[in-house]
């Protein structure tokens, strides 16, 4: 198994007015002094090059990816990810307004074209050599136990097993890796409060507002169990990536060692976890 960085860990993210944006060199470079050799693309726009990734020592994983799945025939860049030698793309079922603070509700119909679409978007990927994996994630269409569900029922598309998206919208990533792990192509290693996402997952709290409260942990300070996940996944044969992501949300530059403290703790525990 393999780890991975994100540059999300470091604050940068597609939403706009998140916060605090950070520049890619010193991300990247914190990333290679942290020991990771490999990383995701972050938001559009964040990298001048995806030749800047081969001068920081790295290579790319793939990229999040949000697409509005239940409208129309959507299409993803794909060459990109060919060209710079990537070999996953994370669809997330976005629900095309900013933010993951609020979403609509979808009808079967909706739901029918959001699964078609995504089992399309898969084939697409596929014929490119490119893997394409379905990231439940909250505020977006694909969010709740349910919802994870309908998926799994209801296409062929695998999974990116987002250990913290999942418990923040209601579904333990434990039972899912052992229940579904054949399914799951991808995997983003964040450990959560499960006060705070319980709350988020109330009402209580919007995304936004948790995530600026610290509810994304270092791995082993949360609550996720990533020694059964991964013992889970390891009974599937799963082999593939393990992408540290601990969403953050910066209020300006850090006047201390910054985000890269708690990606190094994280990126340290989950080694001793994977054996790597």
């Amino acid at each position: 198994m393999r780890i991975a960085g994100a540059p999300i860990s470091w604050g940068v993210c597609e939403v706009p007015g998140w916060g605090h944006q950070l520049p890619a060199d010193r991300v990247l470079r914190e990333m290679r002094e942290i020991g990771l050799t490999a990383t995701e693309f972050g938001p559009d726009g964040f990298l001048p090059s995806d030749g800047v990734l081969r001068e920081h020592g790295l290579t790319a994983v793939g990229g999040f990816v949000p697409v509005v799945l239940h409208e129309g025939e959507p299409s993803v860049d794909l060459d990109r990810f060919v060209a710079a030698g990537a070999d996953t793309v994370v669809l997330a079922a976005a629900t095309g307004q900013d933010g993951y603070d609020a979403r609509p509700e979808l009808d079967d119909a909706s739901w029918k074209r959001l699964l078609s679409n995504a089992d399309r978007l898969a084939a697409a990927a596929r014929e490119k050599g490119l893997t394409a994996a379905l990231h439940p994630h909250v505020g977006t269409m694909v969010e709740t136990y349910a919802e994870v569900q309908r998926v799994l029922d209801g296409s062929d598309i695998p999974l990116c097993l987002d250990t913290g998206h999942l418990l923040i919208g209601g579904t333990d990533p434990v039972e899912l890796a052992e229940r579904a792990g054949d399914r799951v192509a991808h995997v983003h290693a964040k450990d959560v409060d499960a006060g705070m996402a319980a709350e988020v997952r109330a009402g209580r709290r919007t995304y936004t507002e948790a995530v600026a409260a610290g509810m994304y942990r270092p791995i082993g300070v949360g609550d996720v169990d990533f020694v059964r996940v991964a013992g889970a996944l390891r009974r599937h044969g799963y082999d593939g990536w393990w992408v540290l992501e601990q969403d953050t949300i910066l209020a300006g530059e850090p006047e201390d060692e910054g985000p890269v403290a708690d990606v190094r703790r994280s990126a340290t525990r989950l080694r001793e976890i994977l054996g790597t």
